[in-house]
């Protein structure tokens, strides 16, 4: 590989028998590894014919199982170039450029409605919306543009023309605004049917190499471009990307860049399309003297890709970048280039504007949509055109499809085949949350039937399909504890470290904190009196509890979290939706049966507005004043701020002025996104849970903090986790002068319902070894930070419960009179606690019990005794207890 001029390294031609099995294998329908597809990569002649007809073979099988026999499609669309800065320096671009050569960093509101409008007037369905990567990075004009404008961000400016572009036109936008994090997806798929970004290459040497086409660009870093991939599939957005071929890449990388796609496509499903694109040197830019890619070299990257992405892709080549057999670029003895890349697997020619040029590629103009029509037809295919959003998604609807865009999308939808209508025309229509999103719907009585009649199902009716591909993950979950966690400990060790907590509890490095994980009998028991001396000296002897009600307005979800029981389709048999009124009632019983706080929490409903969250509040406000609101994961959280568009801090500040006062820090599960991506397809990274609680902090609204543990995690992962939370603690100490946390709850995980352990991933739970040494562990790594660990009745055996308060624990949480999101899961230890029943739990250890408030103050005794009165337990919820799940 030469740097100076990027030409591509000249793979060793392979040797006949290598590309006779290798086809072989293709012709048999057998899965390719990445050294067979760098084989058939180099495939030409006779061979390359064959490899043809094995993808086309593919495509055909795929289409007809599909419905669409025969069918190859295209959209039809504008492209908008928002704006043509850029913080990157890709060497073969002409798209980007600086501001000196644009008259404004950023195309006006009325100038995208002109292209959008002049756009539907043409019978376009499609905005494509392409961007350069964050400008406001790199430029200051573009940042004092959007600041002008009163716009945060280039990504708030995109997501402001989406809107106006669906209210006043009606064309459906796709967004390609590059680089993108979780956190941006959820802002931006209610206002998109889809998205995209190509992945380009995985090769790190491209990216790292000076003289390389993607040196000194930071958003081309491979993994971070896979990472979006996976983002995308994580949040439910049907995504399209593809391979730029020719860009100095190995053939070995090209194959590994195929096989990247592939994994993203099969884990979370959402890789709508896979375009292989032919690089082209363009005028006045680093690379223009590098040799273009040739047809042959793109049928046969694009036959391997049918191939190793299967029958269910669609895989697209963009028509304008093909030579004409005998034109200025080709010869006349080559083949035709639309014919070949048909027979190279292709169904689909990708969007195509009868108005605005490839502002990419802007000396490649589009071919005339009757002209691809002939050339389709030519190859025995007919021409359809689709929609932004391919029709297999259009179908399934949610969760890839957000109810704000579902109008928009089915005014030009064929509700039988999800391509587009011939007969419809784009027209402007609201752009609007959903209405009646907490309208009373579904099982709304399962918090007390859950105890009486269980569930309904073991699983949610679509177990194989939201939480993504369990083959894929399977091969994920074996990544955090493949890596051996730690070898056992010898007794000097445990003992060393026993020593070393003793000295200084909370200054115990990872190496001793793992040892004291591994502790058993004597070792154990010295450790929990270690704890349970730190518990003493901390917050004294008394056993605290709160007398709380949970609240779970809503159980639909499609998030994807695979350790969880509790969230419906909202089809399902035990899916249910709460109304205001309904939850403001249980508030009411709750005051009235003397508990000081509610906890209330649900599902990411897809209609659910990120307003919903404000009205919760303020319906509990408004019918009982003086009742502590603890409500709002950091998910919904973040659901909240993305659909609103609003950042996590004002979004919290207009919370609290509904009526919030502190949350939950549950969400957190473990903090290490390599555990995270097995438990859960699309819950917020840890840094998004992290940044939610840094803020809440930051304002002074007090949260508490959690860990599940126990599924496909190991002891490593604890003590990461627990030492996380104690700098958080820190950081709110020194920023704000108080605690953040308020409390550790530790979350045994229960696996009896859990989809990731009915797919055979996920271990039974913790052991009571596990729970005891785990315990005392956090009291002394948060010694002098977070004074008050909580074991949970919901999940814990009473005589776990009780080990555990003799081992550092001071709280056993609350009588929360509705615990539905455990005994969903399987738990067998009721969904409430009366005051008598925690008493008794508490009684043998002869420790006295105190009720507190959220905030661990003391109840006032009128409120105490209201809740003697009533056990604290409403009346409604007292129902005869059985063990069933």
């Amino acid at each position: 590989m030469s740097a100076a001029d990027g030409r591509t390294e000249q793979a060793p031609t392979p040797t006949p028998s290598a590309m006779r099995r290798a086809l072989a294998r293709a012709r048999d329908g057998k899965a390719l590894d990445s050294a067979e597809a760098a084989v058939l990569l180099q495939a030409r002649g006779d061979d390359l014919d064959e490899l043809l007809g094995h993808a086309a073979r593919v495509r055909d099988a795929g289409l007809e199982a599909a419905g669409r026999p025969g069918i190859v499609t295209y959209s039809r669309k504008v492209f908008v170039p928002v704006t043509r800065l850029c913080r990157d320096r890709c060497h073969y671009c002409t798209f980007a450029t600086v501001p000196g050569k644009l008259p404004a960093p950023f195309l006006s509101p009325d100038e995208i409605l002109d292209i959008a409008r002049r756009g539907a007037a043409m019978g376009c369905k499609e905005a494509l919306l392409t961007l350069g990567d964050r400008p406001e990075d790199r430029w200051d004009q573009a940042r004092e543009w959007l600041n002008e404008r009163g716009y945060d961000d280039t990504l708030s400016y995109v997501r402001a023309m989406a809107i106006m572009i669906l209210e006043e036109t009606g064309l459906l936008p796709h967004l390609n605004p590059g680089v993108l994090t979780w956190s941006d997806f959820q802002r931006l798929k209610p206002v998109a049917p889809s998205m995209g970004m190509m992945l380009e290459t995985t090769s790190e040497r491209l990216f790292t190499e000076r003289g390389q086409a993607h040196y000194g660009s930071p958003d081309k870093d491979p993994a971070v471009r896979t990472r979006v991939l996976e983002d995308a599939g994580r949040c439910g957005v049907p995504f399209t990307t593809g391979i730029l071929i020719g860009i100095g890449e190995t053939v070995a990388e090209r194959a590994d860049s195929i096989f990247a796609m592939r994994g993203v496509a099969r884990e979370y499903g959402g890789i709508q399309e896979v375009i292989v694109q032919n690089f082209r040197g363009k005028p006045d830019t680093a690379m223009m003297h590098h040799p273009d890619a040739e047809l042959v070299e793109l049928a046969a990257t694009t036959a391997v890709t049918r191939l190793v992405m299967g029958a269910r892709a669609r895989v697209q080549a963009p028509p304008n970048l093909l030579e004409e057999p005998g034109s200025a670029a080709g010869t006349s003895d080559e083949p035709d280039a639309f014919a070949l890349l048909l027979r190279a697997g292709i169904d689909d020619w990708g969007g195509v504007s009868p108005l605005t040029p490839d502002h990419v590629n802007p000396e490649r103009p589009w071919p005339q949509i009757e002209e691809l029509a002939r050339r389709t037809a030519e190859s025995g295919f007919e021409l359809r055109e689709r929609l932004t959003i391919y029709p297999e998604y259009v179908l399934r609807g949610e969760p890839w499809l957000d109810p704000r865009v579902s109008g928009h999308v089915a005014a030009l939808a064929d509700p039988e085949t999800g391509l587009a209508s011939a007969d419809a025309a784009a027209e402007g229509r609201p752009w609007q949350e959903p209405e009646a999103a907490l309208a009373a719907s579904g099982r709304t009585d399962l918090h007390a039937a859950i105890d009486t009649e269980g569930r309904s199902d073991d699983r949610r009716g679509d177990f194989d399909a939201v939480y993504g591909d369990w083959d894929e993950v399977r091969d994920r979950a074996a990544r955090p504890g493949a890596e051996p966690d730690a070898p056992r400990r010898s007794d000097p060790e445990i003992r060393d470290a026993l020593r070393a907590a003793e000295a200084d509890p909370a200054g115990l490095s990872d190496e001793q904190a793992l040892a004291l994980l591994h502790a058993d009998g004597p070792e154990l028991e010295e450790l929990a009196a270690l704890a349970d001396g730190l518990r003493h000296d901390a917050v004294g002897d008394d056993v605290t509890f709160v007398v709380t009600r949970n609240i779970n307005f809503t159980n639909v979800c499609y998030t994807g979290c695979r350790f969880c029981a509790f969230a419906q389709r909202r089809t399902d048999a035990d899916a249910y939706t709460l109304s205001l009124d309904q939850v403001a009632d249980r508030a009411a019983e709750a005051w009235e049966a003397g508990s000081g706080e509610v906890c209330m929490q649900g599902g990411i409903h897809p209609d659910l507005p990120g307003t919903a969250y404000f009205d919760i509040a303020r319906a509990v406000r408004e019918r009982v004043p003086e009742m502590h609101v603890h409500a709002f994961s950091p998910m919904e959280v973040v659901n909240g701020a993305s659909r609103t568009n609003l950042p996590v801090r004002e979004w919290l500040e207009r919370a609290r002025e509904a009526g919030l006062d502190s949350i939950p820090g549950t969400a957190a599960e473990i903090l290490d996104d390599d555990v995270r991506w097995v438990l859960t397809k699309g819950k917020l990274p840890a840094s998004a849970w992290v940044d939610v609680i840094s803020t809440a902090h930051d304002i002074g609204m007090p949260t508490t903090s959690t860990m599940m543990y126990g599924h496909v995690d190991a002891p490593r992962h604890w003590v990461a986790h627990i030492k996380l939370l104690r700098s958080l603690q820190w950081r709110a100490l020194e920023r704000t002068g108080r605690p953040g946390f308020t409390e550790f709850v530790l979350l045994p995980f229960v696996h009896t319902n859990a989809p990731i352990y009915l797919a055979g991933l996920a271990r039974t739970g913790p052991t009571v070894r596990e729970n005891r040494a785990v315990h005392a562990l956090a009291r002394l790594l948060l010694h002098g930070s977070i004074d008050n660990i909580q074991c949970s009745w919901v999940k814990l055996a009473e005589d776990t419960c009780r080990q555990l308060l003799a081992g550092g624990v001071n709280d056993v949480g609350g009588t929360l009179m509705e615990e539905t999101i455990s005994r969903m899961a399987g738990s067998d230890h009721g969904s409430f606690k009366t005051i008598s029943d925690i008493r008794a739990l508490v009684e043998p250890t002869g420790r006295p019990v105190r009720q507190r408030t959220t905030l661990y103050g003391e109840v006032p005794e009128e409120r105490r005794e209201l809740a003697e009165a009533h056990d604290g337990v409403a009346a409604s919820v007292r129902r005869p207890r059985l063990p069933v799940v």
